[in-house]
């Protein structure tokens, strides 16, 4: 019985330590901007249009009424804050806050979805 249990434990451990280190290596980068500036939907696809035309962009959201922009890199790929930022600054929007998020764009817009009603 003991051995069993041991080795049942020993087999639940591999596969938490697989499955984590399978999960970290496929995270996803997320990059979610709070952009001062934006007020219409002209606003929203030039900023969307600039960002989505970096190499690293899978995919982008604007949030209007949020004041958001959330940017996806591609499978593999970092994304730079930097010069996320400085898109959003030169297509004329203040950016008052940059931060690294743990969700996708699909995530995200589902959450919204949720909220939203």
């Amino acid at each position: 019985m003991k051995t069993l249990t041991i080795k049942f434990i020993a087999a639940c451990a591999g596969t938490t330590l697989a499955t984590a280190i399978f999960s970290s290596a496929f995270a996803t980068e997320t990059i979610k901007a709070t952009v001062n500036g934006m007020v219409c939907a002209f606003c929203a696809q030039g900023i969307e249009k600039r960002l989505s035309g970096m190499p690293a962009t899978k995919a982008v959201l604007v949030d209007l009424k949020k004041k958001i922009v959330v940017v996806e890199a591609k499978d593999g790929q970092t994304l730079d804050g930097k010069a996320i930022s400085h898109e959003i600054k030169e297509a004329g929007y203040d950016v008052t806050k940059l931060e690294t998020v743990a969700q996708t764009v699909a995530e995200i817009k589902a959450q919204m979805k949720v909220k939203g009603k």
